[in-house]
């Protein structure tokens, strides 16, 4: 099992519980820092609050551009039953997880006991425990997310005349034909470097919890959410989006459990950036912050419209700029009303109408609406299981 896969595994069981968490900072800093000015008694410059958003809204560009980009790379491996693509994906097994219309509906109902199991967690544990634990967590799951991330980049700068060498970590159960793979984990010494940088930057995190370090992980964590998650439909990404955005208005306006979550978390699940960089350098401390999930939530819905622009055939994707379009607009309108009302706003509040509405006017303008909402892509599984019966049947003939 190769990087790829172990991350593309793992994707169904932590998104709903991902979002959850991501949410929770979205009601905080990545909407308003005055929670954490007020504890700080710090008054951020103009200057400085210019930096630190213009930085956080690059940031947050950045994993959706390029990883919309990956994403349609991952199809294109399906399609050619997972050869190396220069993505990292070797074989048809390592595919993106796929996000189905049932799926799209649990998931709001998932998040909200998730974030619910954290608030009653830090109100009965101690806080401090809970946080060592999640850190040791992130920290694995974040050097794998990172190692993945820079394998692309690695294999163009890999020097030609260095040796890139081959492994497999194999660990069967049983013998004949009960003998069953529990650990199959292709690498190559390019893989091995990435490891060894992203363990660098781990250890980085874990002993100084650096806003870099915590950055880098954060960065990698939303690439490899659009690039890995895919939305089957634009219905189903309607699902999902409207739903979370009942969700993120509901915790955000009606209780303080989200708050809550937010200031007791301490995870690399959001991008930072100090206010007071200027001032004191690196070592700056009153971060504006923002959520992942108001990145990876809006991103795989952008992911998706890329490549319906693809599947089109045409020169032009229109769908994918008129949403990214529309995601610095609703993320700047975000930044706008909570600096005009000095108060926390759920930033999906702004984005899901803009990121849904925009690429759906166009569409109606262009005639294409219909075809936007009929097109549709076969789950990896699905995909694998028809292949399979296909050759089966061809075998009996």
């Amino acid at each position: 099992m190769s990087e790829a896969e172990q991350l593309q595994a793992a994707a169904p069981e932590a998104a709903a519980a991902a979002a959850a968490i991501l949410d929770a900072l979205n009601a905080t800093d990545s909407n308003g820092t005055e929670a954490l000015n007020a504890t700080a008694k710090f008054v951020a410059t103009p200057e400085g609050t210019a930096l630190a958003y213009g930085s956080l809204v690059l940031m947050a560009l950045l994993p959706i551009f390029f990883g919309a980009i990956r994403s349609v790379s991952c199809s294109k491996s399906k399609e050619l039953g997972g050869n190396d693509n220069g993505s990292g994906f070797r074989n048809a097994s390592e595919m993106p997880e796929t996000i189905t219309g049932r799926d799209a509906a649990r998931f709001p109902i998932i998040a909200s006991c998730t974030l619910f199991g954290l608030y009653l967690f830090f109100k009965v544990f101690s806080q401090d425990y809970i946080n060592l634990l999640l850190s040791v967590y992130f920290f694995g799951l974040g050097v794998l997310g990172l190692s993945h991330t820079m394998s692309p980049l690695m294999s163009r700068v890999y020097p030609a005349s260095f040796p890139n060498k081959q492994y497999q970590l194999l660990l069967t159960q049983g013998s004949g034909e009960s003998k069953e793979e529990i650990i199959n984990y292709e690498f190559d010494t390019k893989n091995l470097v990435c490891l060894l940088i992203s363990t660098v930057v781990g250890v980085w995190y874990l002993m100084k919890k650096h806003w870099i370090a915590n950055n880098l992980f954060g960065l990698a964590f939303a690439l490899n959410g659009v690039e890995l998650l895919h939305l089957n439909n634009v219905s189903t990404g309607c699902i999902l989006l409207g739903g979370l955005f009942v969700y993120d208005v509901f915790w955000v306006f009606g209780t303080n459990v989200m708050v809550t979550v937010a200031k007791s978390f301490e995870a690399p699940i959001k991008l930072v950036f100090p206010q007071d960089l200027l001032e004191k350098g690196l070592g700056a401390s009153n971060f504006a912050m923002l959520g992942l999930g108001d990145i990876v939530i809006p991103g795989i819905f952008i992911a998706l419209l890329l490549r319906f622009d693809v599947s089109l055939k045409r020169n032009s994707r229109t769908y994918f700029y008129s949403s990214f379009l529309a995601y610095i607009f609703g993320l700047g309108l975000t930044i706008f009303i909570m600096h005009t009302f000095k108060h926390a706003q759920p930033a999906l509040l702004y984005l899901v109408p803009a990121c849904v509405g925009f690429p759906c006017v166009v569409a109606l303008i262009k005639g294409e609406l219909a075809d936007m909402f009929r097109y549709e892509e076969v789950p990896a599984e699905e995909e694998s299981a028809e292949e399979d019966s296909s050759e089966s049947e061809k075998k009996d003939q």
